[in-house]
């Protein structure tokens, strides 16, 4: 069903209303600004939005939502050596067929009483939604899942993109890429840009269909999230490709206009 099995058993995580409305204002405007810090962030809601919330706060929910501003932060911390991180492929790269290029992420979604995580794989020629699945939980072995299954259904990738985040420099994933010779390329360090096709989507579906339909419950989001994607792939136009709907870009269909 392109459910993870832990969204099955979903309960809502145990945050207050408060952080919960918080999140929600967080996620709504990082999306539009992924340039957005903590402090500046911290400053808009309390600001424009009237709340009297403290850095320290902001900056614990930006970490449970798993965000990062796309400029360069300061080098506080070393990066774990064995920790091995992949060179950005795709700079100048001239993407002109389907498997080409695939980029994958994770993003918050919002609910009335709780909240949960979508991660996706787009292929980035015909911007189609080749998989996608929900979680309550970030972890190295629901992105491997996903890659697997989407494998098994549509083949494998050239090369495919992530960001530097601790499920994607896991051993587990680069084990799982490496051993399926696909060319692993990851973004630089705070430039969720280099992602751009991925992020650009998390735009879309979120503005199009989330924000527009509060969901309570795991299961209402996954029917409200499979009906969008169906749309997306099979109805939605883009201007960039020509007015042409991923599917048909992907399965290289000859549309009637």
């Amino acid at each position: 069903m392109n459910i993870h099995r832990s969204s099955l058993y979903y309960q809502p995580v145990g945050e207050t209303e408060l952080n919960l409305k918080l999140m929600e204002e967080i996620d709504k405007l990082f999306t539009l600004h992924p340039y957005y810090g903590v402090n500046r962030m911290t400053q808009y809601l309390n600001k424009d939005l009237g709340y009297h919330v403290n850095v320290k706060r902001i900056r614990r929910l930006y970490n449970l939502m798993g965000l990062q501003t796309i400029y360069r932060a300061a080098r506080t911390t070393i990066r774990n050596k064995s920790e091995y991180i992949y060179p950005y492929l795709l700079k100048n790269l001239i993407i002109d067929k389907p498997n080409h290029v695939w980029q994958t992420d994770i993003t918050y979604i919002a609910m009335k009483k709780g909240f949960m995580y979508l991660t996706a794989i787009i292929d980035v020629f015909s911007r189609k939604i080749l998989g996608w699945s929900l979680s309550n939980n970030m972890t190295k072995e629901w992105v491997c899942e996903l890659v697997e299954t989407t494998i098994k259904k549509h083949g494998k990738p050239e090369i495919i993109n992530t960001d530097q985040g601790s499920q994607y420099t896991s051993q587990l994933f680069i084990d799982l890429i490496k051993g399926k010779e696909i060319k692993l390329s990851m973004d630089g360090k705070g430039r969720a840009l280099d992602n751009i096709y991925i992020e650009r989507f998390w735009r879309s579906i979120k503005y199009e269909k989330i924000y527009l339909n509060p969901v309570d419950n795991g299961l209402d989001l996954y029917r409200l999230i499979k009906k969008y994607m169906n749309f997306y792939n099979t109805q939605r136009r883009h201007t960039e490709l020509n007015h042409r709907t991923p599917n048909s870009l992907f399965f290289k269909l000859d549309l009637v206009s």
